[in-house]
């Protein structure tokens, strides 16, 4: 990324934006496209509720942790066994947006807009919590990494669990079917989970490996995801 200098605000600009548009029109086309239809407002409401507050933490993070931004773009994972979990992913994760247009258009489910609507209040939610983790921890990688000078950080939302960022990731995808009026896309959105808890644990490991004190982090904070439970 750069020769390892920081970028400027221009060319954070220059990185982000076309990979955002390009987020959208993919959003947009895996939303509609098996809908068959524009008239699908629970996708509106669903793209609305992602890039709304999107937009909002993006000037937060171009102005305040311009580091953190350009860490976030970094998409190639060093860990092999993250590549397989990656690749694994791929699959759960075009299922579970690709049937819920395909379930509103065919009707296999009957989603009350209620429903929907108070789904989509929680991937709000989730997206919230996910943002807390950005402000608490500039180290959030996508890719699974120890930074150069990176810390432990065990304050805020890491006082209670060690990957708040995954509790926040995995109300959005959980989510995310009712909010897109499916019930039958709820199934592979469930295969996130154990994705997930295959990516934590190896995680942990590098972690412990990797990084200066994460050990002990993890003696005094037993909770991964939920305490009392995992």
């Amino acid at each position: 990324m750069n020769n390892g200098k920081s970028l400027s605000s221009a060319e954070l600009l220059r990185l982000v934006l076309p990979r955002v548009v390009g987020f959208l029109l993919i959003t947009g086309a895996v939303l509609f496209l098996p809908a068959g239809r524009f008239a699908y407002w629970q996708a509106w409401m669903y793209i609305a509720i992602l890039y709304i507050p999107f937009c909002f933490v993006f000037v937060y993070l171009l102005k305040n942790a311009p580091d953190l931004l350009e860490r976030r773009m970094r998409m190639k994972e060093k860990e092999t066994q993250q590549k397989k979990i990656i690749l694994i992913s791929y699959l759960f994760f075009l299922l579970a947006f690709i049937l819920p247009g395909l379930d509103v258009r065919l009707g296999w489910s009957k989603v009350p807009a209620p429903v929907s609507v108070a789904a989509a209040v929680g991937v709000l939610l989730g997206y919230m919590l996910v943002f807390l983790v950005f402000r608490e921890n500039r180290y959030a990688s996508r890719v699974v990494e120890v930074g150069e000078s990176q810390q432990v950080i065990s304050s805020g939302p890491y006082a209670l669990v060690r990957h708040p960022m995954y509790v926040g990731t995995l109300v959005m995808y959980l989510l995310s079917p009712l909010a897109l009026g499916s019930y039958w896309a709820v199934l592979p959105a469930l295969g996130l989970l154990p994705v997930i808890i295959a990516r934590i644990l190896n995680e942990e490991a590098v972690l412990a490996r990797d990084l200066a004190g994460y050990a002990q982090y993890m003696q005094k904070v037993r909770w991964r995801l939920i305490p009392f439970i995992w």
